[in-house]
Parts: structure tokens; C-alpha cells; sequence
């Protein structure tokens, strides 16, 4: 099911870490609108409720109302203004969220087309350990993997051997 190519790769690395630290009969408000990997998620057994697509910088609701044992965040920090925000509403008990990482030979993301599709923020990982931190989570554990592409050139090869994705288990301090 799952290639060694992007998102498959991807998928594969933060199913296995969340399959790790959480489990199927805890429920998951997954942050962002249903995606790839929210589908990915139920099918192997997870309760996933997703957020609606409102902006998660100023409107916290649906993050308040909910009642899930776990909030997954993958790919959805980089995109706010003010992540601190929506990490200090949450109710549950445990985050497992990831970023893509600042990459010091390429610029932050930005699509051609979609003047939403933005990275505000691409974290260092102890960048995004702190902004847990202060948020009141505690990190428990975390990985990092690179993502290497198939083209020629400098950073391309640089890709292999530079870690590109970052995945925290936090829980919510007492």
C-alpha cells in the first residue's frame, strides 16, 4: 500500500509513530479538513473527526468542543500565524503532530496558485519543542526522516541525507 515515494513515504513514517503511541480505541480530532491521511487513519481502525477548514489562528470551536482523547496535527502548524494560539485550547491529553523542518538550502513553501497553500513558519525542532513546551505540552518522544527526490542537481542530493519531516508525541502538562 505504501511506496517509498512522496506522500507515500510520509504516510508510512507517521502512521507507524502514531500507531506507537496511540491507540484505536482512543478517539482523534485530527486538525485540517479530511485528507489522504485521515482516510489512511480510519482504515486502520482510528476514530477521526476532522476540523472544517476555518482558520484555526482566530476560530478555536471546533478544537474547544471537541471531546477526542488525542488532537493529530500533521502538516498544519507551518501554515498558521500564531500556532501558540490553537495548542493552549486544546483539551486532550495528547498531541502527535508534524512539520516539515526549515531547510537552510531552501526557501519557505509557497504555492504557485493557491495563495492559502503558505508555510508562515518552518520549524527547527527545537523551535517546535519550545512552542510545545510553552504551550503547555510535554514532548515524550519524536522522530525525523528525510524526503529525497528523484531529481539531479545539489539539493536534490542534499534531500538524502537531510532530515525534512519532524513528528512529536507530546502530552499536556499537569
Amino acid at each position: 500500500m505504501y511506496e517509498n515515494n512522496f506522500p507515500n513515504k510520509r504516510y508510512k513514517h507517521t502512521l507507524a509513530f502514531l500507531n506507537k503511541h496511540i491507540s484505536t480505541s482512543e478517539s482523534i480530532l485530527d486538525l485540517g479538513v479530511e485528507n489522504p491521511f485521515s482516510e489512511i487513519m480510519k482504515s486502520n481502525g482510528y476514530t477521526v473527526e476532522n476540523t472544517t477548514g476555518e482558520d484555526l489562528d482566530v476560530d478555536f470551536q471546533s478544537v474547544v468542543a471537541s471531546d477526542a482523547d488525542v488532537v493529530t496535527a500533521f502538516e498544519i502548524f507551518e501554515h498558521l500565524v500564531a500556532p501558540y494560539n490553537v495548542l493552549k485550547e486544546i483539551k486532550a491529553k495528547k498531541l502527535v503532530a508534524s512539520i516539515p523542518m526549515r531547510l537552510w538550502f531552501s526557501s519557505a513553501y509557497q504555492s504557485k496558485t493557491d495563495p492559502w497553500d503558505r508555510h508562515y513558519h518552518e520549524f527547527e525542532d527545537w523551535q517546535f519543542d519550545w512552542l510545545l513546551e510553552k504551550a503547555g505540552w510535554k514532548v515524550k518522544d519524536s522522530a525525523k526522516w528525510t524526503n529525497p527526490t528523484r531529481k539531479i542537481g545539489f539539493r536534490p542530493l542534499l534531500r538524502y541525507f537531510t532530515n525534512r519531516y519532524y513528528i512529536v508525541y507530546a502530552e499536556r502538562k499537569p
